[in-house]
């Protein structure tokens, strides 16, 4: 097939669709705004550049114009056999301007959870978008209300998952140099959060439950592998609660060291006020880390409270350090909520098996437009 895609191409979720896809053969563009390292030999990258910011201001709604006779003109030249669009709010609008069909959309998150919400004109927009689309693929349960409730057709929908690769996310790329190497000593009970540094992922609440877990367990260490526009604020924190010396700010880390860095710790926290496919939480469980999250709807998706990791309430950072300091002074817990974590994940979320169900959805799809517009 020659399957084109319009999203971002610095997103490791695109990156881990295309690749398959080139992998195994498909001729594969991808139209973006900014290109990114990560892709492998055969994906063709075609970029739509961004205007001055100075003539961004003066001519949005001319810049939007010319971007979309851009894509129209990029899918006529390519000619693919489907069209897949990652993320509405921005990509999927795009896709479902140039009329091309087969048209399959993927909603990530934010895109149908909160930004419908922000004006009536993103909500008219998405709700065209999602109504031009013939197949709209759902990467988690959560958000389903909130398709049926913005018109989308059930017979439209397939679930999927984005996939978790279990062979390079397991608990045998624990590598005791590295920590040594981050921590400075391989006895540091670990606790790590790789979310980024942004309002929606709370990460006060993570910072104000490390004193708390230092009183019980004096040697422990927190990794932030993150970064975004509160790390500034973040750090002032810690330096302010006297705990920044037990708090490690690494910053943003490559996708393919991530592995290491989940199967060197011990515990994984999340504290988002939202999501709807928790991919770090899903790549934690296949290394085997034991999790502590907050109860919001995508985490229940994956883990049960007690059995393969805790839920704690948002914004309480009292019951996440209870909860941190449960799992750092019982090993026997860890290693149960871990197992069971990855049994999940290979049973639900294993990434060959996730995209050889995408394939095959495509094929239907192609197939199915074909036999229409031989009639």
């Amino acid at each position: 097939m020659r399957i084109c895609y319009i999203a971002d191409a610095g997103s490791i979720h695109t990156q881990k669709w295309v690749n398959y896809f080139a992998l195994k053969g498909h001729e594969v563009h991808l139209i973006s705004f900014r290109g990114s390292e990560g892709y492998v030999e055969g994906v063709q990258l075609h970029l739509l550049t961004r205007l001055a910011p100075r003539i961004w201001a003066v001519s949005r709604y001319l810049s939007n114009l010319l971007w979309l006779i851009r894509t129209r003109n990029l899918v006529r030249r390519i000619k693919p056999d489907i069209l897949n669009a990652h993320y509405i709010t921005q990509y999927g609008y795009l896709a479902a301007a140039t009329g091309f069909h087969p048209f399959t959309l993927t909603p990530w998150g934010s895109d149908i959870l909160t930004d419908p919400k922000r004006s009536s004109l993103l909500r008219a927009l998405t709700k065209y978008a999602l109504k031009k689309a013939d197949r709209v693929i759902c990467v988690a349960e959560t958000g389903t209300a909130e398709l049926l409730e913005l018109g989308v057709d059930p017979g439209k929908m397939r679930g999927i998952s984005h996939g978790i690769d279990t062979q390079q996310f397991n608990p045998q790329r624990r590598d005791e140099r590295l920590k040594k190497e981050i921590l400075g000593n391989l006895n540091s009970p670990t606790i790590i959060s790789i979310r980024s540094l942004s309002s929606i992922y709370n990460m006060d609440t993570l910072i104000r439950a490390v004193p708390l877990v230092l009183r019980e367990v004096p040697g422990a260490k927190f990794i932030i592998g993150g970064d975004g526009e509160q790390k500034e604020y973040l750090q002032g924190l810690a330096n302010s609660l006297g705990v920044l010396n037990s708090v490690n700010f690494i910053g943003w880390i490559p996708h393919n060291e991530v592995p290491r860095y989940l199967a060197s710790s011990d515990v994984y926290v999340s504290t988002s006020l939202s999501d709807r496919c928790p991919l770090s939480l899903q790549e934690a469980m296949a290394c085997e880390l034991a999790p502590v999250i907050t109860d919001i709807p995508a985490n229940r998706e994956w883990i049960t409270d007690g059995k393969n990791g805790f839920i704690v309430p948002i914004k309480d950072p009292q019951a996440l350090a209870e909860r941190i300091v449960y799992l750092l002074k019982n090993e026997e817990a860890r290693g149960r909520f871990g197992r069971e974590g990855r049994r999940v994940i290979k049973e639900r979320a294993e990434y060959e098996r996730e995209m050889e169900r995408i394939e095959g959805d495509y094929r239907e799809l192609v197939e199915k437009y074909n036999a229409g517009c031989s009639h």
